[in-house]
């Protein structure tokens, strides 16, 4: 396994990889990996010749009073869960090497991005869709693969390289959960226990909301408000949204469930962590 910190030594090594006809597949990250990052990673193994994992944590998605100086790096660790995977090469840049001194270009989605996640953070998505636009031109994946646990950030960066015709399959890999049904993420690693002890009825609201739709009930007002229910009834847990929206565009769906294209999508702070999980009817 080869690891590169700097842009021109990745693109070098990634034109040569595509000039000896490999197929480059790409797993971008912000470390601190899990095993929801390491099933992307043998996805990815699925999908190429050559797996590519970045590791970068980006400044640009966050907004002034998020958790950037202490969202948890650990590269020593991420660099050994790589190689136990036989990951091909790591892209782990500075920050000064993926903005250097000037930088002032900044890519923006303006459809998809709006609801949701792009509502209550409204800086995320444009640092999402520049960082990945400039690691796309870094690494020249012919394959990309995210988790559906980020339902929406799938979505717009699938939108952003249709757009932009980007020559890129984006492949969307399934939400990876703990034992007791938390998806995992890098930020659970904040949980104490008590708090995770309300964190894993997140996904547990979701379940009832399908459970209603199981039975034969379609109405999202409905569905809704049984999530939004359990999740009230949790203290620790404050709904900052639970919404259901079209699986492709995003778009709020008011009345009926449309089968196979309904996400139903929530973000909830447990004290002051934040967490996001969805589910597909």
């Amino acid at each position: 396994m080869q690891v590169i910190s700097t842009v021109n030594e990745m693109q070098t090594c990634a034109n040569d990889l595509r000039n000896a006809g490999r197929k480059i597949a790409f797993v971008p990250t912000m470390g601190y990996l899990h095993e929801g990052h390491l099933s992307l990673v043998r996805k990815a193994r699925e999908s190429g010749d050559v797996v590519v994992v970045s590791i970068f944590v980006n400044p640009t998605q966050f907004g002034p009073s998020e958790d950037l100086d202490k969202y948890p790096r650990n590269l020593d660790k991420d660099l050994e869960a790589c190689e136990s995977e036989g990951v091909d090469y790591v892209f782990a840049p500075p920050t000064s090497e993926m903005y250097p001194s000037g930088y002032s270009t900044f890519v923006n989605e303006e459809s998809l991005s709006g609801p949701m996640c792009g509502k209550s953070r409204p800086a995320f998505f444009r640092g999402v869709c520049t960082v990945l636009t400039k690691l796309f031109n870094i690494v020249k994946p012919h394959v990309a693969v995210f988790g559906q646990k980020d339902a929406q950030q799938a979505a717009v960066v699938k939108h952003m390289v249709k757009d932009l015709n980007l020559e890129l399959e984006i492949v969307v890999a399934p939400t990876v959960r703990e034992a007791d049904g938390l998806a995992m993420s890098s930020r659970n690693s904040y949980l104490k226990p008590f708090q995770r002890q309300d964190a894993v009825q997140i996904h547990k609201a979701l379940q009832k909301g399908a459970a209603i739709y199981e039975s034969g009930i379609d109405n999202i007002d409905r569905i809704l408000a049984e999530i939004i229910h359990h999740l009230s009834t949790v203290r620790r847990l404050r709904v900052i949204y639970a919404e259901a929206v079209d699986l492709e565009t995003m778009k709020p769906l008011r009345t009926r469930v449309e089968k196979g294209h309904t996400l139903i999508a929530t973000a909830v702070w447990c004290d002051e962590i934040r967490l996001i999980d969805n589910i597909i009817l």
